[in-house]
């Protein structure tokens, strides 16, 4: 028998996939109309089929990264790998929402790498984070959190709710988390919609939290989808990637990095880019718009940055000590696909921002080998990138001359 709390659950699992679904069907025949040109790959992802395996073949075949680094396949049994958490003892911990699931992954004493569930049964479990002894899980609904043994590689005791009752559904439904430098949990939820003025609050905004769920306030507003933030470890700033609205061409908006600041306004749903006013929602809301904060820097439209980390990089090239990687997503609407790789982001002594590719060619032409998510450092400068499509964790190393 399934108890009642369980077909909650169940119902709410339902009717929100069957809702995704409806809503993606209806967006490619919608934009297939316009004539964007979509790969029936995609489509068949974003209905839960499995995309083709990552292979090492595959990467040496289509994919390139900086002199002196190589790629290669991690874990290629990792389904629907999203965010990425490290543990102290250096195994990763991934996400899994659309199999409601949370693995580990981690090297055994043969050197074999092994993808073992870690917690199941979840609600579309997406962001992590480890914060004193405690395994931190956002779920489509709420936070909730477990004790954690890092080198046992298991869990104690019941998974315990921190925070419930956060908005479900919609457009973007996944949650990310991360303790900051100050000791707070910070969480991002993502808009109901493409573009619309929200009726709950706490919708496209990054929320704060005491580490016990207490506190909730709004840290942030007006920004659509921020899936990755992160704090500069060169002065301990936070910045958020943030997707650009849908249905307005294949070169606008831009998707942004934002530099967040507690009480900031970041323009959405009534500016896009540099404080441009949405063609939609964006009239008579010019003050508004005037006030908001523009991005400090602006990815190519619909590359879906998603996750991103600044990296210590000690192991690396100096140039990559301090700057930031970012997991672009790869589009889904335009007529040329643009993305589908990982950039580095460094800052100049003035403050602009280069944009650098890290690693690149997850497509080429029509294949579409991966779509990264997450990006992360391990304790030994190993970056480990997360892909949703393939299903795959990727290694990144490099080889000093």
């Amino acid at each position: 028998m399934i108890k009642p709390n369980r077909k909650r659950r169940l119902r709410l699992f339902i009717g929100s996939a069957l809702l995704l679904l409806f809503s993606v069907a209806a967006s490619f025949f919608y934009l297939s109309a316009l004539g964007v040109k979509f790969d029936r790959s995609l489509l068949k992802t974003a209905m839960g089929i499995p995309a083709p395996k990552a292979t090492q073949r595959g990467l040496a075949d289509h994919v390139s990264v900086p002199l002196d680094f190589g790629i290669e396949v991690h874990a290629g049994l990792v389904p629907g790998a999203r965010m990425m958490a490290v543990t102290e003892r250096g195994d990763l911990i991934v996400s899994s929402p659309r199999e409601g699931k949370v693995f580990i992954v981690y090297k055994d004493d043969l050197g074999e790498v092994l993808v073992k569930p870690l917690l199941r049964s979840l609600n579309y479990p997406h962001g992590l984070d480890i914060h004193e002894g405690w395994l931190y899980v956002a779920e489509s609904g709420g936070v909730s959190r477990i004790k954690f043994d890092a080198q046992r590689r298991s869990v104690i005791g019941e998974v315990k709710p921190i925070i419930n009752g956060l908005p479900e559904g919609g457009n973007h439904r996944t949650k990310t988390i991360k303790f900051g430098p100050d000791g707070f949990l910070y969480l991002s939820v993502g808009s109901s919609c493409n573009v619309c003025v929200e009726e709950d609050k706490r919708r496209a905004t990054i929320m704060r939290y005491n580490a016990d769920g207490s506190g909730e306030e709004v840290f942030a507003s007006g920004l659509r989808n921020s899936v990755g933030f992160d704090w500069s470890l060169q002065d301990s700033r936070l910045y958020a990637t943030d997707n650009g609205r849908d249905l307005l061409g294949d070169d606008f908006p831009p998707c942004e990095l934002n530099q967040i600041e507690k009480g900031n306004f970041y323009g959405w749903p009534y500016a896009n880019g540099a404080k441009i006013l949405d063609p939609d929602l964006g009239e008579g809301k010019d003050i508004l718009v005037q006030g908001s904060i523009a991005p400090v820097h602006e990815f190519r439209a619909h590359n879906a940055p998603l996750g991103m980390a600044f990296i210590a990089g000690k192991t690396l090239p100096k140039n990559y000590q301090g700057a930031a990687l970012v997991a672009l997503h790869g589009s889904w609407n335009r007529r040329e696909r643009d993305g589908y790789k990982v950039v580095s982001l460094h800052w100049k002594k003035d403050g602009s921002i280069v944009e650098k590719d890290f690693v690149a060619g997850f497509h080429d032409g029509d294949t579409i080998l991966a779509r990264p998510v997450d990006v992360v450092e391990g304790h030994d400068g190993t970056i480990y990138i997360s892909d949703d499509y393939a299903g795959a964790i990727y290694k990144v190393r490099y080889f000093q001359p």
